[in-house]
């Protein structure tokens, strides 16, 4: 059986891609949580705020988005395994000084790898569903700072982004 390349766990030491084998780790409590931005016009913003927007509830249909795509993320990330989440938070706030809404999302369950992956995919694809819905208003929107701000559990213990 190959090792990994130092710092790349997906990768073997011939340099192949494989999924990481979990099933000697201890299961533990684990929670991720990321965050991303919607930029807008000020007046695109107005729009989600007062629910006008053509397509609907912006908001509330990201949020789902969001929730939906972190118990996905396995089928669209080729390595990452399919977890039990025990809970995906996701809450969209509106910044005055983007203008837009910045995105945050949590990930939590009790298992034998990691929930990074699902809080980044969450906020991912809720951003991509606030520029969808709002598009028709301003497809200049910019989807930007998708960042990994905490993360606790496992053998590689917390993280906690120098910008958090």
């Amino acid at each position: 059986m190959s090792t990994p390349k130092a710092g790349l766990t997906h990768i073997d030491a011939s340099g192949e891609a494989h999924m990481v084998d979990v099933g000697g780790k201890a299961e533990t409590a684990r929670s991720a949580t990321a965050t991303g931005y919607v930029k807008m016009k000020p007046e695109t913003l107005a729009l989600i705020r007062e629910g006008n927007a053509k397509k609907g509830d912006v908001i509330g249909t990201a949020r789902l988005a969001g929730i939906m795509a972190a118990k996905q993320t396995s089928n669209l990330i080729p390595l990452c395994h399919p977890l039990m989440l025990t809970k995906v938070a996701v809450d969209i706030e509106e910044d005055a000084a983007l203008p837009g809404l910045r995105v945050t999302a949590t990930a939590k369950l009790t298992g034998r790898t990691g929930v990074e992956m699902e809080a980044l995919t969450a906020v991912s694809v809720a951003c991509l569903t606030i520029y969808d819905m709002a598009k028709a208003a301003d497809r200049g929107m910019e989807i930007g700072g998708i960042t990994l701000l905490e993360k606790s559990g496992g053998k590689s213990g917390d993280f906690r982004h120098s910008g958090a």
